[in-house]
């Protein structure tokens, strides 16, 4: 892992995401069973494509949260400023901000909702419903650049990532799960070769005993127990079906193809999945071909270069 330069990591995971998001996208919500032989970025002619009208390449609201959480974080000086983020939020939701050709497709009904609350003029901390049955996996799909830039400690970062998360989702399983993801890249980012032990001994170390975070860990994500996924939308089997492939393989290309092999929520298992695996193998680890079918250039290769100069200019 050591040959791997910082740098390379950070921009394989900002790319990592995207790509395994697009990768994912004409899969979506799809038996696993009912998938072609090949998961290319283009899919055979015969398979019938989810969001038909979307041209291959296209990342979906998964990227384009992404982006706006790393924008936001870049003009706060690696800061989290959850309104700013939540105004970015119902920009991309409203103008299509950050989205390939400003079109916004594939929003889950519980971001939707957190959106029209924003709107209506609610506290970012306070708006994403945080009911038992409102544990998508809407916040982590987007967490990856808050463990990029933040420069806080671990206890500051995963209480960051818990106020990334709460601006559309509130639960205490979607929160955790956004701060064990964060520790996780972020000890990938340093190199540290056991990541996800080390992050869920961070994780634990910073959750106070019998809190629902606490709940949320340790009877929810059970971080100890064999790795087991199905690729659904709810958080917590995202981050364990993430896991899952991130272990059983070991390049890029072949975790997100596990990934969006899965079926059901294709593009979102292989964005968190992706994102994870480019920081660990780093942008070279990406195959050049799905990097150059990766649309939407414009919007992503400045904020690249300013992810990038930031790190090299911000002490550690």
């Amino acid at each position: 892992m050591s040959a791997i330069t910082r740098e390379d990591r950070l921009l394989g995971g900002l790319y990592g995401l995207l790509i395994g998001d697009a990768l994912g996208v004409p899969y979506e919500f799809r038996d696993a069973d009912d998938l072609p032989t090949e998961i290319t970025m283009i899919p055979p002619p015969e398979f019938a494509r989810a969001h038909a009208s979307v041209a291959p390449g296209t990342w979906s609201d998964d990227g384009a949260q992404a982006l706006a959480l790393l924008a936001s974080l870049l003009d706060h000086d690696g800061a989290l400023d959850e309104a700013d983020f939540a105004r970015r939020l119902v920009r991309w939701y409203d103008d299509g901000h950050y989205a390939v050709d400003g079109e916004v497709f594939d929003v889950g009904v519980q971001t939707s909702i957190a959106i029209e609350q924003l709107r209506a003029g609610a506290p970012p901390l306070e708006a994403g419903p945080s009911g038992e049955r409102q544990n998508g996996n809407g916040s982590l799909m987007r967490v990856l650049p808050l463990a990029l830039v933040f420069r806080g400690d671990d206890a500051a970062l995963v209480d960051a990532a818990y106020r990334s998360s709460l601006p559309t989702h509130g639960h205490a399983r979607a929160r955790v799960c956004c701060a064990l993801y964060s520790l996780w890249a972020r000890r990938l980012l340093e190199g540290v070769a056991d990541a996800w032990p080390s992050a869920v001994a961070a994780m634990r170390a910073n959750v106070m005993r019998d809190s629902p975070e606490d709940e949320a860990l340790e009877y929810h994500i059970r971080p100890d127990e064999p790795l087991e996924g199905s690729g659904s939308g709810y958080v917590v089997d995202s981050l364990r079906s993430a896991r899952m492939v991130f272990e059983g393989h070991a390049d890029y290309r072949a975790v997100v193809v596990a990934a969006v092999r899965l079926g059901d929520d294709t593009d979102t298992t292989a964005a968190i999945a992706g994102g994870i695996a480019g920081v660990r193998g780093g942008l070279a680890s990406i195959p050049a071909e799905w990097r150059a079918a990766l649309r939407g250039a414009g919007l992503v290769a400045p904020l690249a270069e300013r992810l990038a100069a930031f790190d090299r200019a911000t002490p550690r």
